[in-house]
């Protein structure tokens, strides 16, 4: 006996209707992942300009940029809030952690609170990745300040780059869970090794001057 013919419309025409939404569906989401690719870009950029005025200690552009970042960042945020696999894509993750890391740029330089994860409203790895490289920034910040022999502020701000490896070295979760901080641990281990050294022999060098200064006056008749 032959199949029975399938009434009219028959399940194909639910095919097309399935096809459809998830058409709608693919749709809003492609538009999601696109918005959040160009926020992401506009972010970094925001935060690259905000260090980049903070070394210069332009202080008040520093601001109204990191205020510029903070509104991409909510934008960020919530053009991927319905999407978890776009929120936790490689080009979301760097815009917010490139904003985490202006955020902690600004306070230690400035010796102010350093802002929580709850406060940036970022996850815990995303964080924990923007503080280490908000400690390997503060070398540029310590070699710039000791050519104008502000030794104890270099000092303060690599104490700072310490405590922070002492924090992310307590870390000892697998990559996956912290989105390979233990590697940016090694790097803030290297670069807080070179900036002892550097500082170290600053201090050295000024010590020595001092002393020589010091002999030429008692010297003097």
């Amino acid at each position: 006996m032959a199949p029975e013919t399938a009434k009219e419309g028959g399940g194909f025409s639910q095919l097309i209707e399935i096809g459809e939404r998830l058409r709608s569906t693919l749709t809003a989401k492609s538009e999601a992942r696109d918005a959040a690719l160009s926020q992401s870009r506009l972010l970094v950029r925001h935060c690259s300009l905000t260090i980049r005025a903070i070394h210069r200690e332009e202080y008040t552009e520093a601001r109204e940029l990191l205020g510029q970042a903070r509104d991409t960042a909510k934008a960020l945020r919530a053009s991927v809030a319905e999407y978890p696999d776009l929120y936790y894509a490689g080009y979301t993750k760097d815009g917010l952690k490139e904003f985490v890391e202006a955020n902690i740029v600004l306070a230690l330089v400035r010796a102010a609170p350093i802002p929580t994860s709850e406060e940036l409203e970022v996850e815990p790895a995303i964080y924990l990745n923007g503080l280490a490289e908000a400690a390997t920034e503060m070398r540029r910040r310590i070699l710039d300040i000791i050519r104008h022999d502000q030794m104890d502020e270099a000092e303060r701000l690599l104490e700072a780059m310490d405590e922070i490896y002492n924090l992310l070295v307590t870390m000892d979760f697998p990559d996956a869970i912290t989105g390979g901080l233990r590697r940016s641990t090694d790097v803030v281990r290297g670069v807080n090794q070179r900036t002892r050294g550097d500082l170290t022999t600053s201090l050295r060098q000024q010590r020595l001057l001092d002393a020589l200064q010091q002999y030429d006056i008692a010297d003097t008749p």
